[in-house]
C-alpha cells in the first residue's frame, strides 16, 4: 500500500542544498521506498541529485509517497521535517 501526503515548502530556499541533503539523509533512515513529486516530476527521495532536480522552491507543493515496511513512520517524519522548515527557524 502506498501512503502519501502533500505539503507546502515554507522554508526560504525550498528543497535546495542543506534542506535537500537533510531530506535525503532522513529518507535513507527508512527501509521503505520513498518518492517525492513536484507537479509531473518525480524523484527518488533517497537520491540527492533526484531531489535537487525537482527545483522545488519556497511556496511549492510537493507530494511525498512511501511504500513498504515502515512507510507510515517515514511519511510522518518527512512531513514533520518539511512543516518544521527543516529546522531553519
Amino acid at each position: 500500500m502506498v501512503v502519501s501526503a502533500t505539503v507546502t515548502l515554507l522554508n526560504k530556499v525550498g528543497l535546495h542544498a542543506r534542506p535537500a541533503a537533510l531530506f535525503v539523509q532522513t529518507a535513507k533512515k527508512f527501509k521503505c521506498e520513498i518518492r517525492v513529486r513536484k507537479g509531473d516530476t518525480e524523484a527518488n527521495a533517497k537520491s540527492i541529485l533526484d531531489v535537487l532536480s525537482l527545483g522545488a522552491e519556497q511556496g511549492d507543493e510537493i507530494t511525498i509517497e512511501a511504500e513498504g515496511e515502515d512507510e507510515e513512520k517515514a511519511l510522518k517524519t518527512l512531513v514533520d521535517l518539511v512543516n518544521n522548515k527543516f529546522g531553519e527557524e
